[in-house]
């Protein structure tokens, strides 16, 4: 799994790559990914050629300094289920009893 971030100038803004290795997707036929910067609401990662699966979103820095995500896996089943960034900036406990991955948004 990897996060790449990319601050713009012109903008109060970062563009950030989520990307899950084929490693990491472990068999998953789809991805989602699932954030405070979404509501929570599953947005599909696009399946590349070579295995992984990636998105890029923009994410407000002038708005809150981090945000709360996390990856939802479902494979050819339908099998749902949910996994952290492994390089995520940090993590926080959910509701649920399991953790949260952070990503920081501010320099």
């Amino acid at each position: 799994m990897a996060l790449k971030k990319q601050y713009l100038k012109s903008k109060p803004e970062v563009r950030v790559t989520f990307e899950v290795s084929k490693e990491a997707a472990n068999n998953a036929s789809r991805i989602f990914l699932l954030g405070e910067f979404n509501q929570w609401e599953p947005v599909e990662l696009d399946h590349m050629k070579n295995g992984k699966f990636k998105i890029v979103v923009k994410l407000p820095t002038d708005q809150q300094s981090s945000y709360q995500f996390r990856y939802k896996l479902c494979d050819a089943s339908g099998k749902e289920y949910f996994e952290n960034d492994w390089n995520a900036d940090a993590y926080c406990p959910n509701l649920y009893g399991e953790e949260n991955s952070v990503i920081t948004v501010t320099h």
